[in-house]
């Protein structure tokens, strides 16, 4: 007789059906609504008129996409994206299942009843990137999805999966990515042939993951680079400098470079470089008024960037002017730190790293208006070893060693957001990286152009500056504040 009763407190103890349907009504109102407001529009309204309405939004979700191809991406493209994977790649069934397979469904032992972890919402910011939000059954925790994560990745149909905790109880963060849109080696950006061809607000890079141009506005902003070494930080030294060519070589854009690394990267474009500065060069005199004194020569030519900056503001104070327009007379002046750590940590006694990183302030901070901008690269991107990192508007994380490394760079949540820099292999994947929307936060995978010696050979002997005799290009010469 003990099993009958037992068999009847576990029929008991489940969920009636009808109250799971309606729960399951209240959790997808959409598919609930739908077709009821559909309905009633044809008993209403009739079916041509019902007919035309839908036919007329089509037509306008049309119209809106290749009309206005970015709003639709960034506002409609997501939404439609979500709803179409939440309903082929985690239906109820298949949803279970994959969980089944992984031993993460549990069992209430008083009712017998299956216990599955509730899909609560699924995103999809981009084309191969899927964001889960899934409240897990009592008795498990976040570790028991971490320990089979490659096991549900494989399940799921992913490449690459991170699971992390969020704020609230019982919910955890899956992020899928689905596949590599960057099979091959992407070219570097075209070289414009003339000064009208340059854009500095769309500074050509690579490519996105949707196939795109890859772009960011230089003008007005400053780009930090975080990558690990290898991870290709070097095509995104070398596409700005093409994006840039003609401008380079009329000197309306100035380049001045500074390499900690002893010229290895940047020597074979040096005849590009209105200055240039290596960890290998000898001290140089500076003047900062009290006395002529032997100066680091990186230092130099920081704190010479520093005082043409003040002499720009200046200049545009007299003139009233709010901002810089890049010309002959007023150049876009673009400095490149190739491994910053080294100056703003790593490098130097403390007196001479604290006037470093207080010099790089007064540029991030007030450069901008004047026609300055900086674009530093970096290996570790801790407030320790950057600390003017907040002062960068644009913000790339290459292949990185640390999962905190990339909110470091890309701002809050971004790897929950899905930008799991940390999880790019290291082989066959240089360039690739993620930056994030300015209007959404949402992480973008972009691949940066690559740029081969013969592509650096190109832009220099197309693009060296002629400067005058007094200041030769990729030579800084002694100078006065």
């Amino acid at each position: 007789m003990k099993t009958p009763k037992s068999k009847t407190r576990r029929q008991s103890g489940k969920t009636p059906i009808p109250a799971r349907c309606a729960g399951w009504m209240l959790r997808h109102p959409g598919i609930t609504t739908m077709p009821a407001v559909f309905g009633t529009s044809v008993v209403e309204l009739g079916a041509v008129t019902t007919g035309s309405a839908v036919a007329g939004l089509v037509g306008a979700g049309l119209s809106w996409r290749y009309l206005h191809r970015d709003s639709y991406t960034a506002l409609v493209s997501p939404r439609l994206r979500a709803v179409r994977r939440r309903w082929t790649r985690y239906i109820g069934r298949s949803w279970k299942e994959s969980l089944d397979a992984c031993n993460l469904v549990g069992q209430d032992r008083r009712t017998g009843e299956l216990l599955v972890p509730r899909l609560l919402r699924v995103a999809a910011p981009t084309p191969s990137i899927d964001l889960l939000k899934v409240k897990f059954v009592k008795g498990q925790s976040l570790r028991v999805f971490q320990d089979v994560q490659d096991e549900l990745a494989a399940a799921l149909g992913a490449d690459v999966i991170a699971i992390e905790k969020t704020d609230k109880p019982r919910i955890l963060s899956i992020t899928l990515v689905h596949g590599n849109p960057f099979d091959d080696v992407i070219p570097p950006a075209d070289l414009p042939g003339e000064v009208d061809e340059v854009d500095l607000k769309a500074i050509e890079l690579g490519d996105t993951e949707q196939g795109e141009v890859w772009s960011e506005p230089l003008l007005g902003h400053h780009w930090l680079i975080s990558g690990a070494s290898g991870s290709g930080k070097g095509s995104l030294l070398w596409n700005p400098l093409r994006a840039m060519g003609p401008m380079i070589r009329e000197q309306i854009a100035r380049i001045w470079m500074i390499d900690p690394k002893g010229g290895m990267e940047t020597e074979r474009g040096k005849p590009l470089f209105y200055r240039h500065a290596t960890s290998a060069d000898e001290d140089v005199e500076y003047d900062d008024g009290t006395g002529p004194e032997d100066v680091d020569p990186m230092l130099a030519l920081l704190l010479e960037f520093r005082d043409r900056m003040r002499e720009r503001q200046a200049h545009l104070r007299e003139q009233k002017l709010r901002k810089a327009t890049p010309s002959a007379e007023t150049p876009f002046e673009v400095l490149m730190i190739d491994e910053l750590a080294m100056l703003t940590a790593l490098g130097g006694s403390r007196s001479t790293i604290s006037q470093v990183n207080r010099i790089l302030a007064e540029i991030l901070t007030q450069g901008r208006a004047a026609g300055f901008a900086v674009v530093a690269y970096v290996q570790e991107p801790t407030k320790d070893i950057v600390p003017v990192r907040d002062l960068f508007t644009r913000r790339v994380s290459l292949r990185t060693g640390s999962a905190s490394y990339v909110d470091m760079v890309l701002g809050e949540d971004a790897r929950l957001r899905g930008a799991l820099a940390d999880e790019i292999p290291e082989e066959g994947c240089e360039g690739i990286g993620y930056r994030t929307s300015e209007k959404s936060r949402t992480p973008i995978r972009v691949r940066a152009g690559y740029s081969t010696d013969d592509d650096i050979d190109e832009l220099v002997r197309l693009c060296t500056p002629h400067f005058d005799d007094d200041e030769p290009g990729g030579v800084l010469v002694p100078f006065a504040a």
